[in-house]
């Protein structure tokens, strides 16, 4: 196998010579890392001193979004400079199947960066520069490979996800080996292989300019990491960062970042080179697979896989020296999409048409930008649990739309950023102008939606008769009630409102009578509020119980019904009295047949 040295020292003895003016490029991703997870954007747990001088000295922004909830989708955007919903492609590749307890049914979904769409890395390789991925591709595998969009080097990248191992031998079970990976000896951790990768590549610079595209696989699940780097942290408590494995993850790819950054400067670079750091979507926050979650993205609401802005907001930083002055912040709304003009920008390409990206060179050193909005839409049911919907930032406003049922929800993110007061029935009218104009942009993209899943069940009758309805399938109605997915709590709750209520569909193959269950939980002081459970015209009332927390969880039998006809039923929870600052948490509702 030939080195990623020797096949990009060829590289960089072909095409026209160019202007020295003309910097180099080094774009990093970062797989999944949350917003707050690093030192310069306020963790206190995970250790990032390399990205933090890297903040130090160019522009952080506070307020940058990742075009979409999940990986693909973003790492597109960015290659492109359009919007995902454009593209076709707007959820992770291959994407999550169509399944009998979804409403809806997931709309086609693109599995390759069309080859029509120019690239990044194919705009500047034709202006003569050297262009290299290493590291994580996802955008599809043979006949739209990196070399196939662009790139003269592909290291590590292929149609694969999430690693086959993060550490060597990087191979999956199949005997499908990571690109380019194959003489890695026993035991090496991927993050410092592709930093080693990196500074090979870097080393291989002739004078010519180059983009490094180094799209990391760290933090993304499996959660693996180093011994020693683990044993540095103690596990933190539930609803706050304490995941010594993640933590680990974050600092070895800090380390990776900080080896790229010396590199620059033991070979004079650093002067001539734009240095952009970006994660692909939020922080994962919720339970998928061994030792998650990996993160909590507060203040901020939810993470990946979510509209909220726990899911899309990310860090960026850009380091361009001459333009960008050191240790400055920026909080101006900017997304994923605007990295493909600002490159361009820098590297004088001539844009294509049709971009939804906005150079950020005037934000990068004290001016303004102007554009219509941020616009989102992720019609598909995300790993994590989030629904199809859509999303409009504009000003401090933003809409979220949900498709399954059209629930709007209106936050004021000047006022709000941790989305937590619904303002949807108290501004109708900015929910309609925002509504409006995400309608538009969605037809004006071509952007695809989900349809209605005729083969729909749910919350099926087990094998034993029971009916099992968890918090997470409740529809909530109303301003304020919400399903919190964090593993401490996954429930319903922000029950504060008397007005707001929860619905449960179920369906029923063995019909009779049934006792009815709810797992309750409520703080200290807050109980005695009434609540009525209903099925059609059968109605149960019971009083909240103080359980001494909103997390304490406590089953009750609340009385039976009789359920005479098999098929699809809607249960109701509603408040008929609120004794408290809120109603309840309820995690589920259990129907069992009554012996």
């Amino acid at each position: 196998m030939r080195s990623c040295f020797l096949i990009v020292a060829l590289a960089l003895t072909a095409g026209p010579a160019l202007s020295a003016e003309l910097p180099n490029v080094v774009l990093i991703v970062a797989d999944d890392l949350g917003w707050a997870d690093l030192g310069c954007y306020g963790s206190k747990y995970h250790k990032t001193p390399h990205i933090d001088r890297l903040a130090a000295d160019g522009v952080r922004f506070t307020q940058a979004y990742a075009a979409a909830p999940v990986c693909s989708p973003t790492r597109a955007s960015i290659l492109t400079g359009r919007h995902p919903a454009r593209l076709g492609i707007t959820d992770w590749l291959p994407g999550r199947p169509d399944r009998p307890d979804q409403k809806l049914l997931r709309p086609p979904v693109v599995t390759r960066l069309p080859a029509d769409v120019p690239t990044l890395p194919g705009l500047l390789k034709k202006a003569g520069y050297t262009t290299a991925l290493i590291g994580k591709w996802h955008l599809g595998g043979k006949g739209s490979s990196p070399t196939d969009r662009g790139f003269d080097v592909n290291v590590a990248g292929s149609e694969a996800g999430s690693p086959f191992s993060y550490f060597a031998p990087f191979q999956a079970k199949d005997g499908r080996v990571i690109p380019g990976l194959e003489d890695a000896p026993d035991g090496e951790y991927l993050t410092d292989r592709l930093a080693a990768e990196a500074e090979k590549s870097l080393g291989a610079h002739t004078g010519k300019p180059f983009f490094l595209y180094l799209p990391h696989y760290a933090p993304h699940i499996p959660m693996k990491a180093k011994a020693d780097l683990v044993a540095k942290y103690k596990p933190g408590p539930p609803g706050q960062q304490g995941n010594p494995i993640y933590a680990a993850m974050v600092e070895s790819l800090d380390d990776a970042v900080g080896r790229v950054l010396k590199k620059l400067d033991d070979l004079k670079l650093t002067d001539n080179t734009v240095v952009i750091f970006i994660s692909d979507n939020g922080g994962l926050c919720t339970l998928e697979g061994p030792n998650t979650p990996p993160t909590i993205n507060a203040p901020l609401r939810e993470g990946k896989g979510y509209l909220y802005e726990g899911g899309l907001r990310v860090p960026l930083i850009v380091k361009w020296p001459g333009v960008t002055k050191a240790g400055t912040t920026s909080p101006v709304p900017v997304v994923s999409t605007d990295l493909f003009p600002t490159v361009s920008e820098s590297c004088g390409i001539t844009l294509p048409e049709k971009l939804d990206g906005v150079s950020l060179k005037p934000l990068l050193n004290g001016g303004t930008i102007g554009r219509d909005g941020l616009y989102f839409h992720y019609p598909h049911y995300s790993n994590q649990g989030g629904k199809p919907g859509g999303a409009i930032r504009d000003g401090d406003w933003k809409l979220i739309e949900f498709f399954e049922n059209g629930r709007h929800e209106l936050f004021d993110l000047k006022a709000d950023p941790g989305e937590n007061r619904n303002l949807a029935e108290a501004k109708p009218g900015v929910v309609k102008q925002l509504a409006d104009k995400v309608g538009a942009w969605r037809t004006a993209v071509g952007a695809k939606m989900p349809k209605p899943n005729p083969d729909y069940v749910p919350n099926p009758q087990a094998t034993d008769g029971t009916v099992t309805m968890h918090a997470r399938t409740a529809e909530v109605h109303g301003t304020m009630l919400r399903y919190e997915p964090l593993p401490h709590k996954t429930t319903l709750g922000y029950w504060v409102n008397a007005t707001d209520w929860a619905s449960l569909e179920f369906t029923v193959t063995r019909p009779g009578t049934f006792t009815i269950e709810v797992l309750q939980g409520c703080g200290k002081g807050q109980g005695g509020s009434e609540v009525e459970v209903a099925v059609g015209e059968q109605k149960l009332k019971f009083t909240v119980e103080d359980t001494g927390h909103f997390q304490n969880f406590k089953a009750r039998e609340i009385g039976t019904m009789r359920l005479d006809q098999p098929g699809r039923y809607t249960l109701t929870i509603k408040p008929v009295k609120k004794a408290a600052a809120a109603v309840m948490d309820l995690r589920q509702v259990t129907l069992r047949p009554a012996k």
